[in-house]
């Protein structure tokens, strides 16, 4: 669970009740744009139902079953979350768009290529953006590079990479590679090594090295593919 601090109350009003439910702002949002898919309880800040949160006052367990048909309140939770309102107080929506303009600037700092990649945190400021703490950091990329652009020259560039496994490791290490950027393809060879193809933001390039190296003990191969026609794995 997460501290009260950490919560915001969501809220659904049916059938003439109240019904609030304290959560993680993040794993709320994630419920309603219906990608949530981690552990319920390890994001709420009470298995509870409330019919006013901030007084720890119930809803009668009647008006549960005839609004959810259940009582059940990790049954409830999402419910209240997907069919209600996220309730944010002013200093919860100030440190949400504080924490997410970091991750913002993180990702753009990873992930561009420019002269004067430094100034992003600035230049971002100057641009006049204004980071919506109710939406997905990766969702407003392309909106903030659009607002930096007159400000600093900057682009997003990729780069395509083969990885070859050691049969002794591609059981276990091919899963993590495969999850660090577009797998173009893969292919088992004889001997029981795997080569995987991947496109990936190419300010991510140090960090494949390094995850390669890691799940085999630095035995691994990691090559960029500059020519398209190099796609196909040997």
């Amino acid at each position: 669970m997460i501290s009260l601090d950490e919560a915001v109350t969501a809220r659904l009003e049916s059938h003439g009740e109240r019904f609030e439910v304290l959560i993680d702002p993040d794993a709320a949002l994630a419920i309603k744009r219906g990608e949530f898919d981690g552990d319920l309880e390890e994001v709420i800040a009470a298995e509870d139902v409330f019919e006013n949160a901030s007084r720890g006052d119930r809803p009668a367990e009647e008006d549960l079953e005839t609004v959810f048909g259940t009582t059940d309140p990790l049954s409830i939770i999402p419910e209240v979350v997907e069919r209600g309102e996220i309730q944010i107080t002013a200093e919860q929506r100030a440190e949400m768009q504080e924490r997410k303009h970091n991750q913002l600037v993180t990702t753009i700092t990873r992930n561009a290529v420019n002269p004067q990649m430094d100034d992003s945190p600035r230049a971002l400021d100057e641009a006049g953006f204004q980071i919506d703490p109710m939406e997905a950091v990766e969702n407003q990329v392309d909106d903030a590079l659009d607002a930096l652009r007159p400000v600093i020259p900057i682009r997003f560039e990729e780069v395509t990479m083969a990885v070859q496994l050691p049969a002794d490791y591609a059981g276990s290490g091919q899963a993590q590679i495969r999850e660090f950027g577009d797998l173009e393809r893969e292919e088992w060879q004889n001997d029981g090594s795997w080569v995987g193809v991947l496109t990936f933001p190419a300010g991510l390039q140090n960090d494949l090295y390094d995850l390669v190296n890691e799940v085999t003990s630095g035995e691994g191969d990691a090559r960029v593919i500059k020519d398209k026609d190099e796609l196909r794995t040997r």
